[in-house]
């Protein structure tokens, strides 16, 4: 059998063009480069800024309360790290009393991953408290498959992922942006619930047997609506309500006098419009919310892009530009910032953005076969969508 020789790689590649990464070099090698019969060998260099973190702290959060771990290094022995697991409540004066327990633990870095919303009170009553906080993405941070399932080794493991920076932060933009995210989201549902109860008016017509909605376009239009408001004040006749029609329908009267002519009740009228009325006022309110704090909001000096420095611009402005490009209203302009923020620095190249938002698919790469997966669930507000 013959002996290796000295200073030669002797394994196995599963590709003809696959690279050797050897982090350190081989012993003996002449320059970062080598080619070992057929297969380029690549030195890579050391990476000093790995990442790590001395002094951290993870939270395995639930609906009701948190698992967290703490691991900081020894006092006294060197190289020796000490960690402690214990659970806190999901109360406010619990998460203050840790935060100023880990404050005074000199915890670096708070790395917190939870299921749904529940992640909201600890991120921003410790971040409040002083400390850089972390969400991660659970998909990034599963435990090695077969092992046992608990909320305390997935604390200690997201606690040891976290000391060797092998987590990345979710974006979590600032607190004005998360309020300006409120109102547009909030908007966004009371509008698609408008939406539903107009639809549910033109079924209460059909069953009244009025016939409207087969004549006008818009049953909430200026002539729709004025007829609509005269049936719920208890006009019936289906001519004093046609005279109402303005504009093109003026000419169609004598089909509105056949449409109109129903069996409309007063329990259809309590049907028809007190909830719509009501949720187009919480829609005004809203929209008066979202103009004032975009007013409030701007971008950090230098951020635009456009090199130098920069003045701030508000997120009025931004709007006000996206608005101005190619199918996006002034409501999916404010959703767009309600989403992305205002600061680009965040996002260190468009196409770090695209992939955040999901609209790309998904990079896989196998030896010389390169192939696209799914572009994932993404943010259905931010890619203009609204479910």
């Amino acid at each position: 059998m013959r002996e290796p020789s000295e200073g030669a790689a002797h394994c196995r590649l599963e590709h003809a063009d696959q690279l050797l990464r050897y982090p350190f070099g081989f012993p003996g090698s002449p320059c970062p480069h080598q080619r070992i019969r057929g297969y380029v060998m690549e030195e890579w260099g050391e990476d000093h800024d790995d990442g790590t973190v001395a002094r951290v702290a993870a939270i395995d959060i639930a609906k009701a309360s948190g698992m967290v771990c703490l691991r900081v290094p020894h006092d006294t022995i060197e190289g020796r790290r000490v960690q402690k697991v214990w659970t806190v409540a999901s109360t406010t004066n619990t998460i203050l009393e840790l935060g100023d327990r880990l404050v005074c633990q000199g915890v670096e870095r708070v790395v917190m991953e939870a299921t749904g919303s529940y992640w909201r009170p600890f991120f921003y009553l410790l971040e409040a408290r002083g400390l850089d906080c972390w969400l991660v993405n659970a998909r990034d941070v599963k435990n090695v498959p077969g092992c046992p399932k608990t909320d305390k080794l997935d604390a200690v493991w997201l606690a040891k992922l976290a000391e060797r920076g092998m987590v990345r932060a979710s974006f979590v933009p600032p607190k004005p942006v998360r309020q300006l995210r409120d109102f547009t989201r909030t908007r966004t549902v009371f509008v698609q619930e408008r939406t539903r109860h107009k639809h549910r008016v033109d079924k209460a017509l059909q069953d009244a047997q009025i016939k409207l909605s087969g004549v006008v376009s818009d049953l909430f239009g200026v002539s729709g609506r004025a007829m609509l408001d005269a049936m719920v004040a208890g006009e019936r006749n289906p001519r004093t309500l046609a005279d109402l029609a303005k504009g093109n329908l003026v000419k169609k009267k004598p089909a509105l006098i056949e449409a109109l002519t129903g069996q409309f009740e007063d329990h259809h009228a309590r049907l028809l419009l007190s909830t719509i009325d009501h949720l187009t006022a919480q829609i005004d309110e809203l929209d008066r919310l979202i103009a004032r704090t975009l007013e409030e909001i701007t971008t950090p000096p230098g951020s635009t892009g456009t090199g130098g420095e920069a003045a701030a611009v508000s997120a009025r402005t931004l709007a006000e530009k996206l608005d101005a490009g190619p199918g996006i209203w002034p409501a999916t302009a404010q959703i767009i910032l309600a989403e992305i923020g205002a600061d680009m620095s965040r996002f260190p190249t468009p196409e770090h953005l695209v992939s955040w938002a999901k609209l790309c698919p998904r990079t896989v790469q196998s030896g010389a076969k390169n192939t696209s997966g799914p572009a994932g669930q993404g943010k259905p507000l931010a890619q203009g969508r609204s479910r």
